[in-house]
């Protein structure tokens, strides 16, 4: 009998959603649900499937190196770090991921970041623990510059509503074209030369060799002052010295971070010190409705699974050899 291993640092009311709809619909597979990483080190030798994040691979510092019967990693997102880079990870082995269903979570989250950032929302969540009456004057979005780095299903998805508020939208990417919702789209080499325009800088890029760190001290240093920086890529894509730098020589008005080098983020970095830092913890496609949105690639992934017609799935990532 095909044995799953859903293995999901999650709260368990939400690990028991998937765990209970694939049952219900694949009566015929197994299913153990794990959350540390030594039940998972001991469970992964029998699994046939992997359900996780690649993301809580890195944090539960698990390698796939005894996982001897696995055929298929099936992430519950996009980004792949953390399986598809595991030298363990063996040729016969399909990865498949969640691609295309984070366009509403994750532009959301931009907006609420942009938004929160502009009102200082935290200023008035601290003024009120501390029953002070406190006032300000709101920066609007509206007609300010949304600069966004990488499109794909999110940045598709936000970019219009960035226009439906006032804002001006630029995109910067690998594979310049026209873009629905944007003003214009800029390759990244002409990155620094855009900044200066940007009022808020949206990070979507995927995390790659090519992407590590690529938000550094000089991109900092072409920002102007009175911009923020909003992060729901990778933390690797970000130099956090750098950030941390220019924070400090306050050479951007602030930033809204939501996934981080090392994650949990450790508690003495000095990013939770700052009062114009919004620290979100990898929050950004967390929804309500994330089991809805995934489950329909889940049924279809795991239907053709089981009749082993694995060119049939959907959002290869890796094929097996």
């Amino acid at each position: 009998m095909p044995r799953l291993l859903i293995l999901l640092t999650l709260p368990p009311d939400v690990t028991e959603q998937y765990r209970a709809r694939l049952q219900q619909k694949f009566p015929a597979i197994e299913i153990d649900v794990i959350a540390t990483a030594d039940k998972a080190a001991a469970a992964l030798p029998n699994a046939d499937m992997l359900l996780t994040f690649g993301q809580m691979m890195k944090n539960l510092k698990l390698d796939l190196a005894g996982a001897d019967k696995l055929k298929w990693v099936q992430a519950l997102g996009t980004g792949l770090d953390g399986i598809t880079d595991q030298p363990a990870l063996k040729p016969g082995v399909t990865v498949t991921s969640l691609h295309g269903v984070h366009g509403a979570p994750v532009s959301e989250a931009a907006l609420a970041a942009m938004l929160a950032l502009s009102r200082d929302l935290p200023g008035f969540v601290r003024a009120q623990d501390e029953h002070a009456w406190k006032r300000w004057p709101a920066k609007l979005l509206q007609d300010k510059t949304c600069g966004i780095l990488g499109i794909g299903v999110i940045a598709e998805a936000l970019a219009p509503k960035c226009k439906a508020l006032g804002m001006k939208t630029i995109g910067i990417t690998s594979a310049p074209r026209q873009v629905a919702g944007f003003d214009r789209v800029h390759s990244v080499g002409e990155l620094l030369k855009v900044l200066p325009e940007v009022d808020h800088f949206v990070l979507l890029t995927p995390y790659s060799p090519a992407t590590h760190q690529m938000i550094d001290a000089k991109v900092f240093a072409a920002m102007k002052p009175s911009a923020y920086l909003v992060n729901l890529a990778r933390g690797g894509v970000v130099d956090e010295d750098a950030l941390i730098d220019a924070l400090r020589a306050k050479k951007l008005a602030g930033a809204a971070l939501d996934v981080f080098n090392h994650e949990p983020l450790p508690s003495d970095s000095p990013l939770w010190t700052f009062k114009n830092v919004i620290i979100t913890t990898h929050q950004g496609g967390f929804c309500d409705t994330y089991v809805d949105l995934a489950m329909p690639i889940l049924e279809h992934n795991m239907r053709c699974f089981l009749k082993g017609d694995l060119k049939g799935m959907m959002n290869v990532a890796r094929a097996a050899a």
